[in-house]
């Protein structure tokens, strides 16, 4: 699932194999009864935002990398430690640690960035940004032109989130952005939500992830109960993914994460001003 409509970056490509082999191997680790693997390539734009989360990166243009699998996934916890040196799950003799450190050095070398999005039992996706050669990071930095605020609305608008962080995010940049917000942190919580509030609900921003059922079946359950609601799916998973792992259909409004201020805005009012 490779993109050619992307801009050159200037890597190493030794390095770059490496990446992508120490990346595969760990995805088969994660699939002992088989699975799928699933590399991508795709051009972003990572803003102040982002930036801000990750020092260590500039905003501007970069050429995603994603290399995901439909194996055990991880914990949290094991998330967290995944880049240190000899920290490895497996067992003694299966591995020594340092394949992920190696990737997390290497993707550093080229002043790249990289994240891992993963949950028990549903797959993994590491992605690698990294910066392409054509343009100035500067020229994408939140500029205060009128043309470039974030459109918004006055539309009521129900977040689905089971991460506290991101969850806060989106109640911070929607309310910002003129929106009513009712925000939850999983299916069951929305439901019940949604029974108990009187006014309208435009639209349902869920991620497809949740901890009690996936977004896709959140949003059967809502439009049996509200039928004009307009629906926007959004996951640390590429769609591509999502899709081949039978979660969403083909063709589905999806956002992926991490996603700016001006992303969300955009997507927000493209899904509640489409025609039904």
């Amino acid at each position: 699932l490779l993109s050619y409509d992307i801009d050159p970056v200037k890597v190493d490509p030794g390095q770059v194999e490496q990446i992508l082999v120490n990346l595969a191997v760990n995805s088969r680790h994660a699939m002992p009864q088989g699975g799928q693997l699933t590399i991508e390539t795709s051009q972003v734009v990572l803003g102040d935002l982002y930036c801000q989360q990750h020092p260590e990166t500039k905003p501007g243009e970069y050429v995603l990398l994603a290399v995901s699998d439909s194996g055990c996934g991880m914990t949290a916890e094991v998330r967290r430690r995944v880049f240190e040196p000899f920290f490895t799950t497996k067992a003694k003799g299966q591995g020594t640690g340092l394949g992920l450190s190696m990737v997390y050095g290497a993707v550093k070398q080229h002043n790249g960035s990289i994240e891992i999005y993963s949950e028990p039992g549903r797959g993994t996706v590491v992605k690698v940004y990294l910066p392409c050669v054509r343009g100035e990071p500067d020229a994408f930095r939140t500029s205060s032109s009128s043309a470039d605020v974030p459109v918004g609305g006055a539309e009521t608008v129900l977040l689905v989130e089971d991460d506290e962080a991101v969850r806060g995010f989106g109640c911070r940049v929607l309310t910002r952005l003129g929106y009513s917000v009712l925000a939850e942190g999983s299916a069951t919580a929305a439901l019940r939500a949604v029974e108990a509030h009187a006014g309208p609900i435009d639209l349902l921003l869920t991620d497809v992830v949740l901890p009690d059922m996936n977004g896709r079946v959140l949003a059967e359950r809502l439009l049996a109960l509200r039928p004009s609601v307009r629906v926007l799916f959004t996951s640390g998973y590429t769609e591509n993914v999502i899709v081949h792992h039978g979660v969403l259909d083909a063709g589905i409004r999806f956002l992926g994460k991490p996603y700016t201020v001006r992303d969300l805005a955009a997507r927000i009012r493209e899904v509640l001003d489409a025609r039904a």
